[in-house]
This record gives structure tokens, sequence and C-alpha cells, in this order.
């Protein structure tokens, strides 16, 4: 008979685990892949900070000055309001083609055909050149002559309301569409408890629905607001004095097309990224309570990925309770 003691335990009866030394996996395909990325990308930034074309010094006198300033300005407040405006008309839209009347339907499902079914350039002129169609703006009682309101429609429309109501209107289309999408998102039932509770349907919506709506909504409505933030440049066609038309007032003067594009570009990607932190914010904040609620930002993942380059090996002692702790 073998009187060994098993594998593990001591001659005394008490269990012991062997020291036993984990080396993590080496991912060396990861590890050539970053290097050729970095290398890109090195590679990509030193050639333009050489490149002689881009006049870095026409850069510098641009990037700060009062006309780009005054571009910014206008294209935040052409964001902020076309978002208003689509978010608020594009959640009627959605409610109107939930709705259980075909009329309501109808319409609002008419309103996302044509407007988004149009280029978002061809709304903007067409919103710009609209007094070639409508000489005047009028208000009253129709097939009558009774007038409430009446103006002229080149007074009306300037170029900044007219980028509004294009950018507004074709946003309320995409936007209707995600609101939607987030209503039908949330479970029925939930809008059956509310009515037991004697909730009405409005009430319903706002206090019950779109709460829990919110967590599909908010990722892609971020996504629309950044995508906006771009789309104002379109504006530049009936010059509505945002910065790109700004931008293209320059370059059609001093003929330094890149470097000015640079400029633009440069505030773009500011601007962008300014957006996008109240955006995982509030993913964060709708999202808690799911099982992908947690948004991680970029760096968090860039430097975890970092880490995961260069494993570090597994502590022994910890490596022994664990197995310990399997044999128990």
């Amino acid at each position: 008979m073998d009187t060994r003691p098993p594998l593990g335990t001591l001659p005394d009866g008490d269990r012991s685990a062997p020291e036993l030394e984990v080396v993590p996996v080496r991912a060396y395909g990861r590890w050539i892949a970053t290097v050729l990325a970095l290398t890109a990308l090195v590679g990509l930034v030193g050639s333009l900070a050489r490149n002689d074309n881009v006049h870095w010094d026409v850069v510098g006198d641009y990037l700060f000055a009062p006309l780009v300033f005054d571009g910014l300005t206008t294209t935040l407040w052409l964001t902020a309001a076309a978002m208003a405006l689509g978010l608020g008309l594009g959640t009627l839209i959605a409610v109107m083609r939930l709705s259980a009347s075909p009329v309501l339907h109808a319409v609002a499902t008419g309103f996302v055909w044509i407007f988004r079914g149009t280029p978002l350039l061809v709304q903007i002129i067409f919103w710009g050149y609209a007094a070639a169609l409508y000489k005047y703006v009028q208000i009253g009682i129709p097939f009558t002559h009774v007038t409430f309101f009446r103006a002229e429609t080149n007074s009306l429309l300037t170029p900044a309301v007219a980028a509004l109501l294009a950018l507004g209107l074709n946003e309320a289309a995409y936007a209707s569409e995600i609101v939607r999408a987030g209503i039908q998102s949330v479970d029925p039932g939930q809008t059956e408890a509310a009515h037991s509770l004697g909730m009405r349907p409005a009430l319903t919506l706002r206090r019950i629905v779109l709460p829990q709506a919110m967590r599909v909504i908010i990722p892609p409505m971020g996504n629309e607001t950044i995508n906006m933030l771009k789309m104002t440049a379109l504006v530049s066609v009936i010059s509505a004095h945002d910065l790109m038309s700004n931008i293209q007032d320059v370059y059609a003067q001093n003929y330094q097309v890149i470097p000015m594009l640079v400029v633009a570009s440069t505030w773009y990607l500011a601007l962008v990224t300014v957006l996008g932190v109240p955006q995982a914010w509030l993913e964060r904040r709708y999202g808690r309570g799911s099982a992908r609620g947690g948004h991680v930002s970029p760096f968090r993942r860039l430097f975890a990925g970092a880490s995961g380059l260069f494993p570090r090996r597994s502590d022994k002692n910890d490596t022994s309770d664990t197995i310990e702790e399997g044999g128990r």
C-alpha cells in the first residue's frame, strides 16, 4: 500500500498548495499592431508638422482671430437652438406616430418622409431662397381676406433664421425616430401598470415611459448633437456667418485655403471633444441599473489597454490562496 500523503497534503494532514508561478499568455500580435499604429501616427504627425505648405504661421495668426470667434458664436447658438427645436418637435412627432389616430400618424409619417428624404443642403438652400416662392408671410383665415399678420419673407427669413429652420426641421425628423425607438423599448407592462394606478396617458409618458426610454435615447441623441455641430458648416452656402462661412471669406481673400481649413478643423475638433463630456455623463446617469450602464472613457480604455500589453506576473501567495480555496 502506498503510504505517501496525497498531493498538496502535508504529513500531519494539513492541506497545502504547491507554489505555482502563473505566467499570462504573451499577446505578441497586439504588441506588433500597437507598434505599427504608433509608428504610422508619429509619421503622419511628423509629416504634417514639417510640411511648409501648411503655413503654421498663418494658422497661428487666425486661430484666435476675432472673425473666427464671431463664427464660433454663431455655430454654437445654431447648434443649441437647432437641437432644442429638433428634440422638442421630434418628441411631438414621435408621439403622433405612435398615436391611434390615423390622421396624426399620417401627418407625422409624411413629415419624416419629406425632411428625412431630401438632402439637408437642399433644405438649407430652399429656406434661404424661400422668398422666391412666397413674397409675403401672412397668418389669417384661409380662403378669406382676414389677415392677422403680414410681413415680407426676406425681412423674416434672414440667413440665420433660414439656417435654424433648415437644421431644426431636419433634425426633428431624425430625433423623432430616435425618441420613438426609445419609447418602444420600454416594456408595455409599465404603461399598463401606470394606467391601473389611475395615471393619465400624458402623465404616464412624462413620468414613467420617457425616463426609462432615456437610456436608449441619450447615446444616439448625443451623436446627433455632435453631427449637428458639424452640419452647421453647410449653412455657409447662404452666408449665415458661421465658423465655416467666415473661414471661406478669409481664404477667398488671402488664398490660404489649407491653413484656414486647419483652423476650422481645430475648432471643430475642440468643440466635439467638449460635447463628448456631457454625453458620457448623461449615459452614465441614465444607464444606472443596466448591465451596460457603465461608460468607460477613451482615456481609461487607452490606459487599460496599455497596462494589458505588459501584464504583471501573478503573486505566488494569491495563486496559493486561490488553489487552496478551490481544494476545499
